[in-house]
């Protein structure tokens, strides 16, 4: 996993190497290269198909609805996919229904946009749909042709070219989900090390801000199941990704459970926030979340190797069987307990994110 670095000791980068680093645009290119290598081939084929197969003179809407519906977004999923090919299709039939009544013209492009986008905004919730069938609308109304619904014959043919690329063509889900994952337990450890850096100090400031990284983990899960669900979607239809959906379906897993590992971790700060109040350290308990941060870690090494699963169970497991609040607080209760209390739960979404069934991980944990 990626060493974390606490962003208020991390240097900051100045002058005109950092203004001009070419390595952000690099690692675009890079994540983006797989969904490039879709477009140019469906904009290609479906083009080459309408225009030295069908005769057609100008396809520009084979290419156009072909590079639309793909984009270079996350999510791909086969689903997604058609639902914009279907808002493009809508889009060019009405404008192509209109051209033959009406014409060509300024007043018709005005109606043509509006009856486009009233009835996109019908079959659809999503803005893009509608957005995306007025664009195509729009083409059809500037762009002139001497055959009726010569355009739409392109945009169908762009739409199965997008399809079929979907699955022949695809974009290999699981090495992005894998990126995401990974990203993920390194702002997990993050968080967590700055909360046993406040625990230790008895420092409320840094608490404070490891509450912040514990917050900020929602985006990257909610990021990674956006990934896994076009990953599972794709790998569903595609004959190439057949061996990836178990590692798929693994991840998911994975992913649930950290889901909940997350939301506790958030109820941990929150409680150490409060503790720090009276800025005592508290090693007992900051050796227990490092030693539960350990165990995350061979979690996100999992992620690219299931044989760190086992030792990543192990490692939590020996933690769990010691969260007894009231032995380690001698019998007391009150904050402290609640504290190391709530490590429990973490301690189970841990286990069954490393594949330990339920049962078997609630069962490690001592009675209470």
């Amino acid at each position: 996993m990626t060493d974390h670095v606490d962003p208020a000791t991390a240097p900051v980068p100045t002058g005109w190497r950092h203004r001009v680093d070419p390595r952000p645009g690099l690692d675009r290119v890079r994540d983006s290269a797989p969904a490039i290598l879709q477009i140019v081939i469906a904009a290609t084929a479906a083009f080459a198909f309408a225009h030295y197969v069908l005769g057609h003179p100008a396809p520009l809407l084979a290419a156009t609805v072909t590079v639309s519906s793909l984009g270079l977004v996350r999510d791909a999923r086969p689903r997604r996919v058609l639902e914009t090919v279907v808002g493009m299709i809508v889009g060019i039939l009405i404008a192509e229904l209109i051209v033959l009544a009406a014409g060509v013209g300024w007043w018709q492009l005005a109606i043509t946009l509006a009856v486009t986008l009233v009835v996109a905004r019908f079959l659809s919730a999503q803005p893009a749909f509608a957005i995306a069938a007025a664009i195509q609308s729009a083409i059809v109304m500037v762009i002139p042709a001497s055959v009726p619904f010569i355009r739409l014959i392109d945009g169908i043919i762009g739409g199965i070219a997008a399809l079929l690329v979907t699955a022949l063509v695809p974009r290999r889900p699981l090495r992005a989900a894998t990126r995401e994952g990974v990203a993920l337990l390194a702002a997990f450890d993050g968080a967590v090390a700055t909360l046993v850096q406040a625990l230790r100090r008895g420092d409320r400031v840094r608490a404070e801000r490891g509450l912040e990284k514990a917050r900020a983990l929602q985006p990257l899960v909610d990021e990674w199941r956006v990934s896994l669900e076009s990953g599972r979607a794709i790998a569903r239809i595609s004959p190439f990704l057949r061996r990836e959906r178990f590692e798929l379906e693994r991840h998911e897993r994975v992913r649930a459970h950290l889901d909940l590992a997350s939301r506790n971790l958030r109820v941990i700060a929150r409680r150490v926030v409060y503790l720090c109040d009276d800025r005592q350290s508290r090693p007992v308990a900051a050796d227990l979340l490092s030693e539960l941060a350990a165990g995350a870690r061979l979690i996100g090494e999992s992620l690219a190797d299931i044989s760190f699963e086992p030792p990543a169970r192990e490692a939590v497991r020996a933690v769990a069987a010691r969260l007894d609040p009231a032995a380690l607080t001698g019998g007391r209760t009150g904050s402290d307990h609640n504290l190391l209390g709530a490590m429990r739960p973490l301690a189970v979404d841990l286990m069954t994110a490393a594949g330990m069934p339920a049962a078997e991980a609630r069962a490690a944990l001592p009675r209470v």
